[in-house]
């Protein structure tokens, strides 16, 4: 049965189910079409046995003694006995064929109470006769029964065997267009499992129905297989070109470390200014190797932030300084949001450390890509339930396509704003973006060509 294909097996149970009802029906049809039949003979034996035994005794004996027991007149399908009172017959009328009849005497006969029973092929009622000793006897053949219940159960048979083969018939090929949306399904899993991930399961049944149900479950799962198999090649991709650029940028700070190591050995530098870009290179990389380790927690676990209550305004006091102290030229000035006059609150639920980390990031990408003297905005407030931080500066600003991008780790535009603050890698702002988002946050640049950059920082707002 396992070996059996789902259609073959659908069809042989409905098959097997059919053939069963059929056989109980027709049990049914001849249980209850030979009842009346036995119950017509029952009553045919009765009239004749009634009318035997009121016959009286001195004429059956007149008769037994006149007509030897060898020359008793011919009656088909019907069997008329006088019996003495030990059971043995003194007179009989029967046809070629006699019932096999039990021994009965007159207590046999008494027991039976006037009731008819069966022997093979006949029916048979015994009743004592009415004046005298004795009793009779009167048999009728089932054989018109037998031949009408055979008829019976020749038809149901013939027309149980028509109808198995037509509706098995009939059932194949009906089975076979049910089970079409199966196949349709197992040809998509074929060509899914080929590699072609963007095949669907044709969708052509109705939605209420179980293959309809299925489908739409299918297709789902599909989808979402397909989402995942494209973003994991896109991840897997981000990190090959992250593992080249990391190892890209890490052999900058080496080389110049085994450059200048190298250049004093041979004596072509003083050991101060070695020494000096020998520790200046140390810093770079330091700082470029805490920037990658700082990226890979993030990704992997994530950050063990220390929140506490503070005020964004902080943060946005200490950058006006930090500005001033890196260029103390460049006109820098702290407002509101949107270049309002005054700073407004905006309470965080935060981890300052982390967020000072962020605004040195932004401060520092302000300064490191626009011309000297240009002015830098602080803009510390709330928005809705938000509280924000924006660094706007006026440089040269980025065009739509490559604003897109300036969160992505290590990556360079083709303008003067060719890489962000992080120690010159390309990492800086993927660490703004990062911390930010570990904080429940979003970071957000609005920039166009020749209108410089404003960093938007949106948390939570503290309540």
């Amino acid at each position: 049965m396992r070996r059996l294909s789902l259609r073959a097996r659908v069809v042989l149970i409905a098959m097997a189910l059919l053939v069963a009802g059929l056989a109980a029906s027709d049990a049914v049809v001849l249980v209850a079409l030979r009842k009346p039949l036995v119950e017509r003979v029952d009553t045919q034996v009765a009239m004749a046995a009634g009318v035997l035994s009121a016959v009286p005794r001195s004429l059956l004996d007149q008769l037994a003694a006149g007509r030897p027991a060898t020359d008793s007149p011919q009656v088909d399908g019907l069997y008329l006995a006088y019996l003495r009172p030990d059971g043995s017959t003194s007179l009989s009328l029967h046809g070629p064929e006699v019932p096999a009849l039990p021994t009965l005497d007159s207590a046999a006969v008494r027991s039976r109470d006037g009731r008819p029973f069966e022997v093979p092929g006949w029916r048979v009622l015994a009743l004592p006769v009415r004046s005298g000793d004795g009793s009779v006897v009167v048999a009728g053949a089932l054989s018109q029964v037998d031949a009408t219940m055979n008829r019976v159960l020749s038809l149901c048979l013939l027309f149980g065997g028509v109808l198995v083969v037509l509706l098995a018939g009939v059932g194949w090929f009906w089975v076979r267009a049910g089970l079409a949306p199966l196949r349709r399904i197992e040809d998509t899993a074929a060509a899914i499992a080929g590699g072609d991930l963007s095949r669907r399961v044709p969708d052509d049944a109705a939605p209420a129905t179980e293959v309809g149900r299925l489908t739409a479950s299918l297709n789902g799962m599909l989808a979402q297989i397909e989402a995942a198999v494209a973003a994991r090649a896109r991840s897997e991709e981000q990190l090959r070109r992250f593992v080249a650029d990391a190892s890209h940028e890490l052999r900058t700070p080496l080389a110049g470390i085994s450059g200048f190591a190298q250049l004093y050995r041979m004596g072509g530098a003083e050991i101060d200014a070695t020494m000096d870009r020998i520790e200046r290179e140390s810093v770079r990389l330091t700082g470029l190797v805490d920037d990658l380790l700082l990226l890979a927690a993030l990704d992997e676990r994530g950050l063990d932030l220390r929140r506490a209550p503070m005020d964004l305004r902080t943060l946005a006091a200490d950058a006006l300084h930090d500005v001033r102290a890196l260029d103390p030229t460049r006109p820098v000035r702290l407002t509101g949001l949107g270049a309002a006059p005054d700073p407004a609150a905006a309470p965080v639920h935060a981890d300052e450390s982390r967020l000072r980390q962020v605004v040195s990031n932004l401060v520092g990408n302000a300064i490191a890509h626009t011309p000297a003297g240009s002015a830098v905005r602080i803009g510390v407030g709330s928005a809705g339930t938000d509280s924000v931080l924006e660094i706007s500066d006026s440089g040269p600003g980025l065009p739509p396509e490559q604003a897109r991008h300036v969160f992505e780790r290590f990556y360079r535009a083709d303008t003067s704003r060719a890489r962000d603050h992080g120690g010159g890698a390309g990492l800086g702002l993927a660490i703004v973006w990062s911390l930010v988002t570990a904080h429940h946050g979003t970071v957000e640049v609005a920039t166009a060509p020749g209108e410089g950059a404003t960093f938007r920082v949106r948390l939570p707002r503290e309540s």
